[in-house]
């Protein structure tokens, strides 16, 4: 798809240039986790990881991996003293709740209680980030909720004049392991039926945070693969292509937990492809092994690592990017 460039506000091409590089590429940092986070910090330890550990680690994270970053994403219940510590780079803010109701069917969504668009700006948000847990698949009733509840938060971005950045995670609504073959077969109908629906000018989305449309392990002739092959690695980069091809926003990838080595060959197999997307917001492959030396060695400890392998990690994502293409292409100003 080749419409002409959507016209952004001034407010929203502000926020969009102040998290991207000097290229219009979004090289983010992402450090919002705070659930999964607190947990694997208590496994680790052996002890309860607290509130107060979360605003250490995330802080020392910011701190050492904004210097090589075009921003860093946090959230507003642990990562406000971090957002003090982003040597001038940009800043997006989580605005839902982490996690979800596992007693609930459909995995639904919430905002923070305390917290407002308007509020989440003061607090020095460039833009606003929101996860959602969606599948096209999952019963109508299920996404009609999600749909009116991004309708809402769209207005108040645009009411606020605020870049809105939805990240979607799918899942399989028939309870299927996300990790299997199975669901690798559905991933990219999946991922380009998120990105189509929250593409639609009523969700007011300026950036969508997306999944490759793949699993790599699956990918038959890459470095990650495991040995079953949902897809050919011509294939692969044809989906990739598919799910670019059903948007015409800017798009950039999430990194979903994997290691630092299988994003770096993901975003070499998406360049290959020759799919214009617009960056990353890169967290876990970045400093997810560094969890076990917080809980065990403590800050200095955490610090040193961050400093050596935390930043090699980043490079790496850095390096990567030059396959990347400028959201300018598809945006410009009002």
């Amino acid at each position: 798809m080749s419409p002409s460039p959507e016209k952004l506000t001034p407010g929203k091409l502000a926020g969009l240039k102040a998290v991207s590089d000097s290229r219009n590429v979004i090289a983010a940092a992402a450090m919002d986790q705070r659930g999964s986070l607190q947990k694997s910090l208590a496994k680790e330890r052996g002890a309860a990881a607290t509130g107060h550990d979360l605003e250490v680690f995330k802080t020392l994270v910011t701190d050492v991996l904004t210097k090589h970053a075009s921003a860093i994403l946090l959230d507003p219940e642990y990562g406000l003293p971090a957002s003090k510590h982003r040597h001038g780079k940009g800043l997006l803010l989580a605005y839902e709740k982490t996690g979800y109701d596992a007693n609930t069917p459909g995995r639904l969504p919430d905002l923070l209680d305390v917290w407002s668009v308007l509020r989440l700006k003061e607090a020095g948000a460039d833009c606003i980030k929101i996860l959602l847990y969606y599948t096209p698949f999952d019963k109508p009733a299920v996404n009609e909720f999600k749909h009116a509840w991004i309708e809402r938060i769209g207005d108040e971005c645009v009411a606020n004049d605020i870049p809105f950045f939805l990240e979607f995670v799918g899942y399989d609504s028939d309870g299927g392991d996300e990790k299997s073959i199975e669901y690798a077969r559905k991933k990219p109908s999946i991922v380009a039926g998120a990105m189509k629906e929250f593409s639609k000018p009523r969700y007011n989305v300026d950036v969508l945070k997306v999944e490759v449309p793949i699993v790599m392990e699956f990918v038959a002739g890459t470095k990650a693969f495991k040995g079953e092959a949902a897809y050919s690695r011509k294939e692969a980069m044809q989906h990739f292509l598919d799910a670019a091809a059903v948007t015409s926003k800017p798009f950039i990838y999430l990194s979903a937990g994997v290691s630092n080595a299988v994003f770096i060959e993901t975003l070499e197999l998406a360049g290959e492809s020759g799919v214009a997307y617009n960056g990353v917001l890169c967290g876990r492959a970045t400093w997810k092994d560094g969890i076990k030396v917080f809980a065990t060695e403590g800050e200095s400890g955490f610090r040193k690592w961050l400093e050596w392998t935390g930043v090699e990690n980043i490079e790496n994502v850095n390096r990567a990017l030059k396959s990347a293409t400028p959201w300018t292409t598809k945006v410009t100003a009002a």
